[in-house]
């Protein structure tokens, strides 16, 4: 069990007094001083009646009860009496007195010695009582003084640990909510029970390593312990009304992706079936080609957008779970080109490739965002480029387009939820083909970064983990 202490560093206890050196010192003037005196007193012979030996011994007791306090007041006064007697009244070197008057003369000194010692340590304790009242005030004061949006919760952990000598301190909830564990702590993880356990908040407490605490020291930690609560309860409700602020602005950002950009394919819909079920208008065989093409046209991009908003769904609330297995990077670049015009892009990845540890359905639908916004901004007879190769240890897979490219200062609004950077056409959709591939990249944890393509353009850089080699035994 770790030891009591009685003053705790930055915190002097109340029944503290005078420190230990203080105490040390008064010994060691005790030790000196009342022999010199006695060796002085004797050599003067009987020149000095008792009263004045007397006089002088209890100023030196004095001095040694207010540099050392009670105790070596005490043992200073002992010592004088014992000197005095032996060496200075009569009969010499006995400790028996003949005369009363000495004996009272004694007696009053070893009552005035234990009376002034005594007084000398109730100051002392007055003084440490005064001092840790004014550094309670001034840590209470400090927490008052600060809104709890600025509690620092790390910081006040630490002045719990500093202010009452302790090797670690942390804030712990209780399990009374069905879950239990460390929310915030400083100093080096110690193991065993905590010396130390203040409740802090219904669900939360602090504990700390290091010396047990008198009462004193307990009152003055359960308010620290309050404000951490206080703190990380702030910080809590901080975060939860910023994800909530950002849920806000999706759910925003979504309606009204939902109002504008499913309207024009639904549009297009509508248009073009209502055209073909008019009686009375005869469609050449081209005209209906034609509408039947907008038709389908329109249900992709429908299809397309739905299924955008709905990963995004699954990203925003954490429903995206990755299974990664080896897959080729070839067949998945041929799968995510299914969909897209012959002749639009350029694909250059050989089949020689090792394998990749990825979720396959999650990186087909990466690749498929990335060169669906490379065909959208690439201009006319500029066919993207889908190339991959051995870099490093990593197959490295790229999406290269011939657009106007974009700054690289604006490479990271590029992968938030409905951005869509220099592009004002109303047939662009809702701006989440690179918020989705960042959020499947994370979950697979690929790293996905822009570059800029030599001769203008933007190119997007997948660096795919290699599957390692199975060794045998």
């Amino acid at each position: 069990m770790p030891a009591r202490r009685s003053v705790a560093r930055g915190l002097p206890h109340p029944a503290a007094g005078l420190s230990a050196g203080r105490r040390t010192w008064g010994l060691a003037v005790g030790v000196t001083a009342v022999p010199l005196l006695t060796v002085a007193l004797v050599a003067t012979g009987d020149t000095l009646a008792l009263g004045s030996v007397l006089l002088l011994y209890l100023l030196s007791v004095v001095l040694v009860a207010a540099i050392g306090g009670l105790l070596p007041g005490v043992l200073a006064a002992a010592a004088a009496v014992l000197t005095a007697n032996w060496f200075l009244i009569p009969p010499f070197h006995t400790l028996f007195i003949e005369s009363r008057d000495a004996v009272v003369e004694l007696v009053v000194f070893a009552v005035v010695s234990l009376v002034v010692s005594i007084t000398v340590d109730l100051a002392a304790r007055d003084r440490a009582r005064a001092a840790r009242g004014q550094v309670e005030i001034e840590i209470l004061s400090q927490m008052a003084a600060r809104p709890v949006s600025e509690l620092d919760l790390p910081r006040l952990l630490e002045q719990v640990r500093s202010t009452f000598g302790m090797s670690s301190a942390a804030l712990v909830r209780t399990g009374s909510s069905g879950e239990a564990g460390v929310v915030a702590g400083v100093g080096p993880a110690v193991e065993g029970e905590p010396s130390i356990r203040v409740p802090a908040s219904a669900e939360l407490e602090l504990v700390a390593h290091g010396p047990l605490l008198f009462a004193e020291d307990r009152s003055v930690l359960e308010r620290l312990a309050a404000a951490a609560a206080r703190a990380w309860e702030s910080q809590h409700l901080a975060a939860q009304a910023g994800q909530l602020a950002e849920a806000d602005r999706v759910r925003s950002a979504l309606l009204a992706a939902v109002g504008h950009d499913l309207r024009t394919p639904l549009a297009g819909l509508k248009a073009a079936v209502s055209s073909l079920r008019q009686d009375d208008v005869a469609w050449a065989p081209q005209e209906q080609a034609e509408l039947l093409a907008t038709i389908e046209d329109s249900a992709d991009r429908l299809g397309d957008l739905i299924a955008n908003i709905l990963d995004m769904t699954r990203i925003q609330v954490g429903a995206v779970t990755a299974r990664p297995s080896p897959v080729a990077v070839d067949e998945i670049a041929s799968r995510a080109l299914l969909d897209v015009a012959t002749g639009s892009v350029v694909l250059d990845v050989p089949d020689s490739l090792p394998l990749v540890l990825a979720d396959a359905g999650l990186l087909e639908r990466v690749v498929a965002n990335l060169l669906d916004n490379a065909l959208r901004h690439s201009p006319p007879g500029r066919p993207v480029v889908l190339s991959a190769g051995l870099v490093g240890g990593q197959v490295e897979l790229r999406v290269v387009d011939r657009g106007p490219g974009v700054p690289a200062e604006l490479w990271s609004a590029m992968f938030a939820p409905f951005q869509r950077l220099g592009d004002r056409t109303s047939t662009a959709g809702a701006g989440l083909g690179l918020a989705i591939v960042q959020g499947f990249c994370s979950a697979m944890g690929i790293a996905v970064e822009p570059e800029e393509t030599p001769g203008g353009g933007l190119t997007m850089r997948l660096t795919l983990p290699v599957v390692p080699p199975v060794t045998r035994a």
